[in-house]
């Protein structure tokens, strides 16, 4: 990236996790201009035109859902979720959704009501929607003392249960949705045992399950989406961001029977799948493929993690190294003997490594971690470079 004066940056970001496939690829640019000379809006709702049901028509191919499957599009990941709450709730004929700590879904009333992290995303937003209930999220790294991941996979899937019991009865439960890669809440793989356990728990109570995929998703992970790490089949997957790489696009995937469960004209957006990003996604996708961005992601992966064990063992301030693919997070501690978050750090290190050239955010319920969404494009050489630099930042900040 260059800016206003002719500084130049490494992107450590992908815009959130939205340019997987890198900054304006040629065959999307490409795309967007033919698209523009042909029809720029028509509304799914007015007529049918040929880059939506090609779109939906990919996603379905895509999304390893076994059984007939329909995909409807939106603009953002928070319709697409609030879309995929709407029609959970019309299949079942129930209430309410459960959701988890440190969830990201978005910032509109419903999606809000969904996110965990007050203070930065709901403090004086009030009052929230109603039948959401929260559960712990399997976070390893923040477990009760002496406990292992499973162990504090176990613990927590105890706690869901038992919030069955306690908060809400499964018979109300429409849905509980899921990051099976937690994005804002610092990058956090669920673990997959967690996630079985999770699929074979809501079919039996007749619970939809909704996979958030919407940062983890299209080769983020080193998969398609995250989710197929673990072997499961959700019945409704929400993606966005990188989607149509930077173009406003947003899809709920699924079981047909869900998808058709609203009335006639219970959903619907005036812009949702516009041509022009239809014909974004479709290249961007296939683009992805043909350039196997999930092995890059992999490939990327390894690299980074090799450098962030190095780093942790140097530098007493990070407390875990974690993540999937290229999708990786180093989480701030107060002291090799304290584990207390620490939020000034992760902060000063974003602040040093901008002023060496490289752009990069914080994420985490406490704040205290820097994630890492390279675009998948990214050369070696730049990797390298962009490394020596977050490298160098926290060499700075460390003292």
């Amino acid at each position: 990236m260059t800016d206003v004066d002719g500084n130049t940056f490494l992107d450590f970001t992908s815009g959130i996790g939205v340019v997987n496939a890198g900054h304006t690829p040629e065959v999307v640019v490409e795309a967007i201009r033919a698209q523009a000379e042909n029809l720029l809006h028509l509304c799914a709702l007015v007529g049918t035109y040929e880059p939506y049901v090609a779109v939906a028509e990919r996603l379905n191919a895509l999304i390893p859902i076994s059984g007939k499957k329909k995909s409807y599009l939106a603009n953002t990941g928070a319709e697409a979720v609030e879309t995929a709450i709407k029609m959970a709730r019309a299949y079942t004929g129930r209430p309410a959704i459960i959701a988890y700590e440190g969830a990201y879904h978005g910032r509109t009333l419903l999606t809000m009501s969904l996110t965990s992290k007050y203070a930065l995303f709901k403090k004086s937003f009030g009052p929230f929607a109603p039948e959401i209930y929260r559960v712990p999220y399997p976070y390893a790294y923040r477990a009760n003392e002496g406990e292992d991941a499973e162990a504090c996979s176990r613990r927590c899937f105890a706690d869901l249960e038992r919030a069955l019991v306690a908060h809400v009865d499964p018979a109300a439960v429409a849905a509980i949705i899921i990051e099976p890669m937690q994005g804002e809440g610092g990058f956090i793989p669920a673990p997959f045992s967690y996630l079985r356990k999770l699929r074979e728990l809501c079919t039996k109570h007749g619970i939809v399950l909704i996979a958030d995929e919407v940062q983890s998703g299209f080769c983020r992970t080193g998969r398609w989406f995250a989710f197929e790490h673990s072997g499961i089949e959700p019945d409704l997957v929400v993606t966005a961001k990188s989607i149509a790489a930077g173009l406003p696009l947003a899809a709920v995937t699924g079981r047909a029977e869900i998808l058709d469960a609203p009335h006639v004209g219970g959903v619907g957006s005036t812009y949702g799948g516009n041509p022009l990003a239809c014909a974004a996604a479709l290249q961007a996708i296939t683009f992805m493929e043909s350039a196997n961005l999930n092995n890059r992601a992999e490939q990327i992966g390894e690299i980074m993690m090799g450098r962030f064990q190095t780093w942790k063992a140097r530098f007493p301030l990070i407390g875990d190294v974690r993540g999937l693919g290229a999708m990786l997070a180093l989480e701030f501690i107060s002291g090799p003997n304290d584990r207390t978050p620490n939020t000034v750090v992760p902060l000063k290190v974003v602040e040093e490594a901008y002023k060496r050239g490289l752009m990069l955010i914080r994420a985490g319920l406490y704040s205290n971690c820097v994630r890492t969404l390279v675009p998948l494009t990214i050369t070696d050489e730049e990797l390298d470079e962009g490394l020596n630099v977050l490298e160098a930042a926290i060499a700075a900040v460390a003292g």
